[in-house]
């Protein structure tokens, strides 16, 4: 079989902590990678949240704790660690349910030698997270069980609001929130560049890279020029929570990968781009 190629193509990739090696992947299948970081996390290491979960988690005032990513379910065991309470937090996860997301969550629990109580099947989305507890509680569902949801830049209104629909009793967790890069020209140049439709792909890894692209493209007053150049352009997304993003936000989604992570994304853009993108000049 032919090694799948973008042809030269210019792809615009908005990963931040792993930009080099998307970068890698799209110049090995042929690319011109175009990296344009849109976003950085920022660890909320004196967060009141997170420490008071420690507290109630440590204490038994938990059933289940739900972990959404391994990076936040990291930097969770920071911030308790700076306070002294780590050990005491992984004894008390052991002791609890806990329902992770997917693999990333999935793996950091593995390092800690504790076995999940609920895992979602891919495409890990909140859909899948819910239908995997459902499979768990049976028909009592979440009926007065208190429920802490460690969260990962943002909140998820849908995963809360069915947790608590269930009847849960959920209390958010806050461990990180997204903010635009401390250096946004490489953005901005991004930015000129879709609004000049001077690039051919791109490619979306979460849902926040969209919101970010757009909020400096409304102050450089090319927020519609941008979307215009969207329309021209291949629109990758890595998955099913990035791609509601981009499809709450108006933005035609041409190709998702058959699994949401970034090898298959970018080979799969290489087999698919070249065609997509000359059916769209045309």
């Amino acid at each position: 079989m032919p090694q799948p190629s973008f042809q030269g193509l210019k792809v615009l990739l908005l990963e931040s902590r792993r930009a080099k090696e998307l970068a890698a992947l799209v110049s090995t299948y042929g690319g011109q990678p175009i990296s344009a970081p849109a976003l950085r996390e920022i660890p909320m290491q004196d967060n009141p949240e997170a420490l008071a979960f420690a507290d109630a988690l440590t204490a038994g005032l938990f059933d289940i704790v739900v972990l959404l990513t391994g990076v936040g379910t990291r930097a969770l065991l920071e911030v308790v660690n700076h306070v002294g309470k780590r050990d005491a937090v992984v004894t008390a996860l052991a002791a609890v349910k806990v329902a992770v997301r997917g693999p990333k969550p999935l793996a950091v629990l593995r390092e800690l030698k504790i076995e999940p109580w609920a895992v979602a099947p891919e495409p890990n989305t909140w859909r899948e997270l819910l239908a995997a507890i459902d499979a768990k509680t049976g028909v009592d569902r979440l009926a007065g069980r208190r429920v802490a949801v460690q969260e990962y830049g943002a909140a998820n209104p849908d995963l809360l609001a069915g947790l608590e629909a269930r009847g849960a009793q959920v209390t958010r967790v806050p461990v990180y929130r997204w903010a635009l890069p401390e250096d946004i020209e490489p953005l901005r140049r991004a930015v000129n560049a879709v609004a000049g439709r001077e690039l051919d792909v791109a490619m979306f890894t979460t849902a926040t890279q969209v919101v970010h692209l757009l909020q400096v493209a409304a102050t450089m007053n090319l927020e519609h020029a941008v979307r215009d150049g969207l329309s021209q352009m291949v629109v990758a997304s890595i998955g099913p929570t990035t791609s509601e993003e981009l499809r709450q936000q108006g933005i035609q989604i041409d190709l998702e990968p058959s699994h949401p992570k970034m090898g298959f994304l970018a080979r799969e853009a290489a087999e698919q781009a070249p065609t997509l993108a000359a059916t769209k000049r045309r």
